[in-house]
């Protein structure tokens, strides 16, 4: 599933494309062909994110909301005409610089303002959003809860955008074992934790990839890389220090892998243990 990242980076894109354009709708799968008619000859306002939720408001007070899901995904035009949308394009926005496809998503409906507001009232704070309070609300959800820090992560009602990498990801350089209990941190774990997850997705959105390892403090292989979701550079150099990993990148000891919160989790028992 994409994470907070590449939401934000596709709001940016389809900011930069569709902004200010008034935008010819249609649904080439016909599953959306009624509220595709409402935004048909709609001039574009703002295309925002929050967390793995985009909001695009059109001028009339619609909102499209969507959320992509496991399997939807965002295809972009930048040469107009565009090709002739397959059957599975739920959405395709046209307006004057480029065109957008929306396929598979797991949510794409219209609402207002009000329906915006429910969504984000529902959802914890985006380490993505200029948001001062943020980092004490995150906090404020972690110290109250008995629930594991690893599952914690991943309830968007707690931190809004995060998924299983980065997860994975900001635990192991916070030297936090995803199994601990979020009441059990520190108030300073705990901020150190949301300014990680701050650098982390910001880095994530200026590369377009998960990158939370520098490849050129990795040596020679530790062990066997999967070579799945951001575990590895286009160079194939590793991309992180335990995700998708049989050994730790940093110390070369096994990395614990395990269901918590529905998800694959991935751990180093060394270098987080399960006391801190």
């Amino acid at each position: 599933m994409p994470e907070g990242h590449t939401i934000h980076r596709a709001a940016r894109q389809q900011q930069r494309l569709l902004g200010g354009d008034v935008v010819a709708a249609l649904s080439p799968q016909g599953r959306f062909s009624a509220s595709a008619a409402r935004i048909d000859g709609a001039r574009v306002r703002r295309v925002d994110a929050w967390g793995k939720h985009l909001f695009t408001s059109f001028d009339g007070g619609e909102i499209l909301h969507v959320h992509l899901g496991l399997f939807g995904r965002f295809a972009t035009h930048e040469q107009l005409p565009p090709p002739v949308p397959t059957e599975s394009v739920r959405l395709r926005l046209v307006g004057t610089r480029a065109a957008l496809d929306l396929s598979g998503p797991t949510i794409c409906r219209l609402t207002g303002p009000a329906g915006r507001d429910a969504v984000v009232a529902r959802l914890g704070p985006d380490p993505l959003r200029r948001d001062p309070g943020g980092g004490e609300r995150f906090a404020t959800r972690v110290l109250a809860s008995r629930a594991p820090i690893g599952a914690l992560l991943m309830n968007q009602t707690v931190v809004a955008g995060i998924g299983n990498v980065y997860r994975a990801e900001a635990l192991f350089l916070e030297g936090l074992h995803p199994e601990r209990p979020g009441r059990t941190l520190s108030v300073e774990a705990t901020a150190a934790l949301w300014h990680r997850l701050v650098v982390l997705l910001r880095d994530g959105v200026r590369r377009g990839a998960i990158v939370t390892i520098d490849p050129a403090l990795v040596g020679r292989p530790l062990g066997a890389v999967r070579r799945g979701e951001a575990t590895v550079t286009r160079r194939g150099r590793p991309a992180t220090w335990v995700y998708g990993h049989d050994l730790c990148r940093r110390c070369g000891a096994p990395v614990r892998t395990w269901e918590l919160a529905g998800r694959r989790c991935y751990a180093c028992e060394a270098c987080q243990p399960s006391d801190t």
